[in-house]
């Protein structure tokens, strides 16, 4: 056919989870795209129960794909890009979860299927960093996983396992508050043990340590206002509220200091008249020991991921590589 752009030996993958895509409409817009790419026929993989992405990612890899479509939620996205950890394949985003966490951060259509299958197959390639987590369990056994957002030990893990999931399907993200709401009454402060890129070992007592790649959270919330995917660093916030507005400190500090005040330089010198709030403490690194004294729930991506009695988290630089608009 005229005009018609020249066959490639190209192909794309698509990784999907069932339950969060129309798979009908996926499919439409992947056969659109690419023939106007003049890509070869995607092969299509499907996530499930036993496999959340991680094998069917690898099958497809081994199938010779060129790009890697993500087709979920924050669990689906986090399970391919583990799969992908220094392969150079890249990773491109079709968000269809409740937070779509990396997407955010990167700044990606979130309501667009067309616009996001466009930029898997004409975007250009950005390198990010990979979050690693090895989790020991009470039983020494151990795990270790990829994160692309935060991993969190504490208050925010365990608001993610008191979620009701009806209530999430219905709402949202919004689900979160009302978990935290039922959590806080329960909630005590845990004793830790840190270390920071081997440093000598510090304690402290915090009500939920969160490491972070990116720092953006659904809601306009900027947990970690300095944190990059691509810096080859950690950003840590250790929240410690003290006294009856601890809380309220805590919330004044990530909603509207790191929220709305840091958007404008007007904001930026506000923040920098008043005094650090102390209750959230802010760390960077690139490695971090973390030992809890009674094991806690923990969390990936949004994910509860069941509880840890220490946690070893580190960078990995530019291990991923991920599509964005050219």
């Amino acid at each position: 056919m005229p005009g018609s752009p020249t066959p490639s030996k190209r192909r794309a993958a698509v990784v999907y989870n069932p339950v969060k895509v129309e798979l009908a409409k996926l499919e439409k817009s992947v056969a659109a795209a690419e023939i106007s790419a003049g890509w070869a026929a995607s092969r299509w993989y499907s996530t499930t129960e036993k496999d959340a992405g991680q094998n069917v990612t690898r099958a497809a890899l081994a199938d010779g794909a060129a790009v890697i479509i993500a087709a979920g939620g924050d669990g689906t996205v986090r399970a391919v890009a583990e799969a992908l950890r220094d392969s150079g394949v890249p990773l491109s985003l079709v968000p269809a979860g409740t937070g779509n966490l990396l997407a955010r951060n990167l700044d990606l259509a979130l309501n667009s299927l067309d616009e996001s299958i466009e930029t898997a197959f004409t975007g250009a390639d950005r390198r990010i960093d990979l979050g690693m987590a090895e989790i020991v369990r009470d039983d020494d056994e151990r795990e270790e996983h990829a994160f692309l957002v935060m991993a969190g030990i504490g208050l925010d893990a365990k608001m993610i396992a008191m979620t009701k999931p009806r209530l999430k399907k219905a709402v949202g993200w919004l689900a979160y508050v009302d978990a935290g709401v039922r959590a806080l009454p329960e909630l005590k402060p845990v004793r830790i043990r840190y270390s920071i890129d081997g440093s000598v070992e510090k304690s402290s007592s915090v009500h939920t340590i969160i490491v972070g790649n990116c720092g953006a959270l659904p809601g306009g919330i900027l947990l970690m206002p300095d944190a990059k995917p691509d810096d080859g660093i950690l950003d840590i916030a250790a929240l410690r509220p003290r006294g009856p507005f601890g809380w309220l400190k805590v919330w004044n500090k990530v909603a509207w200091e790191n929220g709305v005040l840091r958007k404008s330089a007007l904001g930026r010198s506000i923040i920098d008249l008043t005094a650090d709030v102390k209750d959230v403490l802010y760390l960077t690194g690139r490695d971090l020991q973390l030992t809890v004294e009674v094991s806690q729930e923990f969390q990936l991506d949004g994910d509860e991921f069941g509880k840890a009695k220490s946690v070893h988290a580190w960078v990995d630089p530019g291990a991923l590589t991920v599509k964005v608009p050219a």
